[in-house]
């Protein structure tokens, strides 16, 4: 043990990294690609979707549950093989650009959202199922790259200053909508007090609907410093060959990992709290908008806040990573979202916890009642939780995952991530349209942190 220590510190002292720019601008894949979850999956265009172009916010919720299960599906049938294949052809960049078009395309499609058009709800669903196959793909190759990056030292100080990074994204382009093109049908003003920027139509909500192609812009030109300045691994193989190659080794790999008990409890452990995560933030912006009737206004401004509280939480996880193991912080994360999510399902727009408050006054100013400032405090401990959780489960990853097949690991991570993926959304929806009732709906992800908990026990760094 000593000499392979002794080994792999030598190996780490001779590998030379790239400069600090090739980092800067790897860093800005999660900038670009944030604002894709920020506007598109939680704040702006899912709950738009919900309460202004299905039938009703339960129809709403049911609907965008069933999309999000099919486009995680297939996420997860095709995330190993295509690790394995880019393992073998060493190449990341080509499936990143590939993968990225995928989400420019169906990410800009969503612009045809009119309200009440129900005739849109499947091609929208259809756009938003290739636009989330293209950004998580996408992704699965850029976290691939990391390992040549930097020394295994400061992987978790990058996971979580990428993870910071794209929250600040998120933040900026939230601002974008919400001051500058977002505007209240009843007001006709922005969060800023302006009329919309090139002359959107607030009643035809296209304030909301251009978040879909700004998601699309905003992505190509963040991407590029990627691109550019970050080197990619060198070629190895032709596409035929590492096809052939890829597949001899992803069987491989998955007839070694029962033997590799650690990482099989770990990649098990993600798969289920991935699962609750995932659908704690898809649905939280959906649940607010049917629990205080919130418009887009109020829902951006809580998801920016929210996303401060992720920015920071991010930044420290990462230096907690590396000073305590990611484990303890995937650990200390998953407890705080548990805590967060009993909470909230004990707050109602005339409660919070057992206490009975003055329910919100419509046209009041924001935020204005007790409940809302209680969720908002729980809507910030989900932030601050959720970005070192991810952030700490890819350092975790790549510390115990063998470095030749890092790719191939990620596709697993991602299929882990992925394969049950659907369960979420789909319980929520099924519990929803069933008991006609959002809090049913959303209760069942407590039990997605209680088992990730049980499993990660069996977790060694």
């Amino acid at each position: 043990m000593a000499i392979a220590l002794t080994e792999s510190r030598r190996v780490d002292l001779t590998t030379k990294y790239p400069p600090r720019a090739a980092v800067i601008s790897w860093l800005f894949f999660d900038w670009a690609a944030q604002p894709y979850f920020t506007l598109i999956t939680t704040f702006v265009f899912a709950p738009y979707f919900a309460t202004h172009v299905a039938a009703n916010p339960v129809s709403g919720q049911s609907l965008w549950g069933f999309a999000t299960a099919a486009a995680g599906l297939a996420i997860a049938l095709m995330s190993p093989v295509l690790g394995a294949i880019a393992d073998a052809s060493g190449r990341r960049k080509p499936w990143i650009a590939a993968f990225g078009a995928l989400l420019v395309i169906g990410s800009s499609l969503m612009w045809f959202a009119r309200p009440g058009d129900t005739s849109t709800i499947l091609p929208l669903l259809l756009a938003y199922g290739v636009a989330t196959i293209g950004v998580e793909f996408a992704t699965v190759f850029n976290n691939a790259m990391m390992p040549t990056l930097v020394p295994p030292d400061r992987i978790g100080r990058l996971s979580g200053t990428g993870w910071a990074t794209g929250y600040i994204g998120g933040i900026l382009s939230l601002i974008l909508v919400l001051g500058f093109l977002a505007a209240s049908p009843e007001t006709g003003r922005t969060l800023f007090g302006f009329t919309p920027l090139f002359g959107l139509d607030p009643v035809a909500h296209e304030g909301d609907r251009i978040s879909g192609p700004l998601t699309g812009v905003w992505f190509i030109i963040f991407v590029l410093p990627m691109f550019l300045l970050t080197p990619d691994y060198p070629a190895k193989s032709t596409l035929r060959n590492a096809l052939r190659e890829g597949m001899a080794d992803l069987r491989q790999t998955l007839r070694e990992l029962p033997g590799r008990k650690s990482m099989a409890a770990f990649l098990l452990a993600n798969m289920i709290y991935t699962d609750g995560l995932v659908s704690l933030f898809a649905f939280g912006g959906i649940y607010a908008a049917g629990t205080f009737g919130w418009n887009t206004i109020e829902i951006g401004t809580f998801g920016i806040i929210l996303a401060i509280a992720g920015t920071l939480g991010g930044w420290l996880g990462g230096k907690l990573d590396d000073a305590f193991g990611p484990k303890r912080v995937i650990t200390g994360s998953m407890l705080m979202l548990l805590g967060a999510i009993v909470a909230i399902l004990l707050v109602d727009k005339d409660r919070v916890l057992f206490v009975k408050v003055m329910p919100p006054v419509p046209g009041g100013a924001l935020f204005a009642s007790a409940a809302e400032r209680a969720y908002l405090v729980l809507g910030c401990l989900i932030g601050a939780a959720g970005a070192p959780l991810q952030a700490a489960s890819r350092s975790l990853l790549i510390r115990i995952a063998p470095k030749d097949r890092i790719a191939q690991y990620f596709g697993l991570f991602a299929l882990t991530g992925k394969v049950t993926s659907f369960i979420g959304p789909l319980l929520i929806g099924v519990i929803t349209a069933a008991t006609a009732s959002q809090k049913a709906g959303m209760a069942g992800l407590v039990v997605f942190f209680l088992v990730g908990l049980l499993l990660l026990s069996r977790v060694r760094e």
